[in-house]
C-alpha cells in the first residue's frame, strides 16, 4: 500500500509539472527558436524598446500573448510577422514550458505609484 501511494504522488507531482509547464523544456525551447536575439541574453534586454521583457512576467499573460500570436490575433494586437513565424510550430505544451521557464527567471519590471 505505501508503494502504491508513493507511486500516485509521483505520478501526479510529475503530471503538476508538466500542467504548469516544465522550465527545463522551455529553457532548451527558448534557445531552440533563439528567443535572447530579440529579448537579449537574460530576457530583460531586448535589442528594441518595442519589445517587451519577458524575464519573470507572469506566465498566463505568456501563455496568452504566445497563444494570440500562434493565431495571429491582430485584435488583440498579437500580428507580428516575426512572432507569428516563431510561435507557429509550438505545442500547446511548448507554449506552456516556455511560459514557466521565461516566469521562473529574474525579472526587471516594476510597478510605479
Amino acid at each position: 500500500m505505501k508503494k502504491l501511494i508513493i507511486a500516485l504522488f509521483c505520478a501526479s507531482a510529475s503530471f503538476a509539472a508538466t500542467a504548469g509547464g516544465n522550465i527545463d523544456a522551455g529553457k532548451a525551447l527558448a534557445e531552440k527558436y533563439s528567443c535572447a536575439a530579440c529579448h537579449g541574453k537574460d530576457y530583460n534586454s531586448p535589442i528594441d524598446p518595442s519589445y517587451p521583457k519577458l524575464a519573470g512576467q507572469h506566465k498566463d499573460y505568456l501563455q496568452h500573448a504566445l497563444t494570440a500570436y500562434k493565431r495571429g490575433d491582430a485584435a488583440n494586437g498579437r500580428s507580428n510577422a516575426i512572432m507569428t513565424g516563431q510561435v507557429k510550430p509550438l505545442t500547446n505544451q511548448d507554449i506552456k514550458d516556455l511560459a514557466a521557464y521565461l516566469h521562473s527567471l529574474p525579472g526587471t519590471l516594476a510597478v510605479h505609484r
